[in-house]
């Protein structure tokens, strides 16, 4: 039986994950495509003593959160869709912002798409993927136009 989340930041995602209704299971995977995750019915499978990445958990949770609403629920794998891979970056983004969590432990050294690039990205308030959760109604944008909208990296809705 795989041990609880015993590292802080991994502990702390998941109970963000779980409190804005992205199901988490705990349980042993013997392979996936991220070390010790996956996505399966909508929500994250996660093998604790295999995750490599804590960050990662957040990634694939904004695959499942961008998704849409009635194709969430039998969601088994992410889209291989530029813009919605975007969009999980910058949702991600978000999330981490929410909870406290260090830049370096969601774009971390190993992170595909270059986590020091993303990092200086969003800290400069550039717009990877922020138009997309502002198209999908989550976000305000960096400077929403729209008056009552909430100012990227802060959400008006976790899920699309």
């Amino acid at each position: 039986m795989p041990r609880p989340f015993d590292r802080p930041e991994t502990a702390r995602i998941a109970a963000f994950l779980r409190e804005i209704g992205i199901p988490i299971a705990v349980e042993s995977l013997p392979e996936s495509f991220l070390p010790g995750l996956t996505v399966r019915d909508g929500g994250l499978v996660v093998d604790p003593d295999r995750l490599k990445w804590p960050g990662d958990l957040l990634h694939e949770a904004g695959h499942v959160a961008v998704t849409e609403p009635d194709r969430r629920p039998g969601l088994a794998a992410v889209a291989d869709d530029p813009g919605e891979e975007m969009a999980a970056i910058a949702w991600s983004w978000a999330a981490a912002s929410a909870i406290g969590l260090a830049p370096e432990t969601l774009f971390h050294d190993d992170y595909r798409a270059g986590g020091q690039s993303l990092i200086e990205n969003f800290s400069a308030g550039r717009d990877v993927g922020v138009p997309m959760l502002v198209w999908f109604g989550m976000t305000g944008g960096w400077k929403p136009k729209e008056e009552g909208r909430a100012a990227f990296p802060l959400m008006d809705r976790w899920l699309r």
